[in-house]
């Protein structure tokens, strides 16, 4: 009840940003009861609709990162003063978000079941006369085939809970050198990870170069999701090698921007630029990095279906795409706004000794344009590597 009082009395911002994890969930929840329909539909394809299952872990992972973000950023999850005396410490707070991701994401695969239900005729929709509704045909979805209800709705408990339980691991109480609460991070090297990140991402490539010659006689040509997913293990394993290692490097990358800032003898505004980069490089660098990767692998998708017309996108595969795309997104741009958040009194401090607005945003100017130029030719270098043995 509280998490509900909480919603109701919330910023219209952070109503929004909820409203869009419910979006996210209820996108995961279709996909997930699409495999279930498409199982239905078609018993002798078990193998089919297992691959199907299968390609529904990227949505569900980036709807829990998404979740993760929203929570992190809401004024409702923050320790304020007072809040210890009237009960709701550290630990109390942790299970309130956590209690607030599940209810969002439940709403999300609630109206997702409805719409699964009604695209597929069984609540007087189009789908028993096997006519596409919304340009999802009702085949797809198993229409007029007997779903399993227990199995639909334990497949998508795995929404709400994974996001739930990522919030929860996410905003633990931590001590004080690492309290999400107040901010702060242990002070440790972030370009340590950025050789291993790079090392997995080239390991990924040359196992992925290795692994798809020749495949299924097409010289290279592994059309994505079908040939792709039935060609050699290593074709995917490569992959998720690659993206492993960009999401790894990310922290490093962001760090390297801000050293590159700093470099040499800088003036005041590549100064203040550079070192809210190396200081906020924890917290930007996980979500740009999930962003690196998801573009390249978006990138060297339509590289790949390009190559083969013949197999265009379906509609399942453009809400999952869609799904992807928008919470990797919103999910960098929310931790933008919680690092803003984090200096709102360093920006403050700033204002009071005379730095002009115009000032501050020359400032952020420059460490987003640093980002583009570091991250966007790695993003676009890793995604042309990964496109060579699939198109060739």
């Amino acid at each position: 009840m509280l998490a509900l009082r909480l919603a109701r009395g919330s910023h219209p911002l952070v109503l929004l940003r909820r409203l869009s994890v419910t979006a996210a969930a209820a996108g995961t929840g279709f996909l997930l009861l699409s495999t279930i329909g498409h199982a239905a539909g078609h018993p002798s394809a078990a193998d089919e609709s297992l691959v199907r299952l299968l390609w529904c872990a990227a949505p569900l992972a980036a709807t829990a990162q998404f979740a993760v973000s929203t929570a992190r950023t809401d004024p409702a999850a923050r320790l304020q003063r007072g809040m210890t005396a009237a009960g709701l410490g550290p630990l109390r707070l942790t299970l309130l978000a956590t209690a607030s991701t599940a209810l969002t994401c439940f709403l999300g695969v609630l109206l997702s079941l409805l719409v699964f239900l009604r695209l597929r005729g069984d609540l007087g929709g189009l789908g028993h006369l096997g006519r596409p509704s919304l340009g999802i045909d009702a085949d797809l979805l198993g229409a007029g085939h007997p779903v399993p209800l227990v199995g639909a709705l334990m497949l998508l408990a795995t929404v709400p809970l994974t996001a739930a339980a990522a919030t929860a691991v996410s905003l633990r109480p931590r001590d004080e050198t690492g309290s999400p609460e107040t901010g702060t991070r242990p002070r440790t090297a972030p370009p340590s990870g950025l050789p291993w990140g790079i090392a997995l991402a080239a390991a990924g490539l040359a196992i992925e170069a290795y692994t798809s010659r020749g495949a299924h006689g097409t010289g290279g040509l592994l059309p994505l999701p079908g040939r792709l997913v039935g060609s050699p293990p290593g074709v995917l394993a490569g992959w998720a090698l690659s993206a492993f290692g960009l999401v790894l490097a990310g922290p490093g990358l962001v760090h390297l921007c801000g050293r590159l800032l700093c470099a040499g003898r800088p003036g005041a505004l590549r100064l203040l630029s550079g070192r809210v980069l190396q200081d906020e490089s924890h917290r930007l660098g996980r979500p740009l990095g999930v962003l690196c990767a998801v573009g390249s692998a978006a990138y060297a998708a339509v590289k790949v279906y390009e190559a083969s017309p013949s197999r265009p996108f379906g509609p399942l595969t453009a809400v999952g795409a869609a799904v992807v795309l928008a919470c990797v997104t919103a999910s960098a741009l929310t931790a933008a706004l919680e690092s803003r958040s984090a200096r709102a009194h360093t920006t403050a401090a700033l204002r009071r000794l005379g730095a002009s607005a115009s000032v501050l945003h020359r400032a952020a100017a420059l460490r987003f344009l640093a980002l583009v130029l570091v991250l966007a030719p790695l993003t676009w270098t890793v995604a042309e590597m990964a496109t060579l043995p699939l198109v060739h």
